[in-house]
């Protein structure tokens, strides 16, 4: 269990400060009227989530262990800490893929409505009780 901890924590740092270097150069490059970087990321993490996904499941050379370890250190540490949007892509492929349509679009706008309800409710509750 260690040994995954430091998988994921090791991926999950590399991938924050990949999103804070990604996220200067694009406001560098778009500037900051438009959440260009947050964008970015979020398309990045998800079309390499796919590339990750794929690429792990096609592999023949190596043991499920290790598998498992690359998932543990790519996907869901880097990739976690890059943009948890490629998480939320990799659901959706998932629902997608099985034929779960329904499914896919009922998560779909929940995560979308409920995500920005409870940034909104976190603002409220500040705002009201902070004050």
């Amino acid at each position: 269990m260690i040994k995954e901890l430091l998988l994921v924590g090791m991926g999950g740092a590399i991938g924050s400060i990949s999103r804070y270097l990604a996220g200067i150069g694009i406001i560098r490059l778009t500037g900051p009227a438009f959440p260009f970087n947050t964008l970015f990321v979020n398309v990045v993490g998800s079309f390499l989530m796919g590339l990750v996904i794929e690429v792990l499941l096609r592999t023949r050379e190596l043991t499920v262990q290790e598998v498992l370890h690359l998932r543990l250190l790519l996907a869901v540490g880097f990739l976690g800490g890059f943009t948890t949007f490629s998480t939320f892509s990799a659901d959706v492929g998932a629902l997608w893929e099985r034929g779960s349509l329904a499914e896919c679009a009922l998560y779909v706008a929940a995560s979308v409505m409920l995500s920005i309800a409870a940034l909104f409710l976190g603002l409220f509750l500040v705002r009201r009780f902070a004050a």
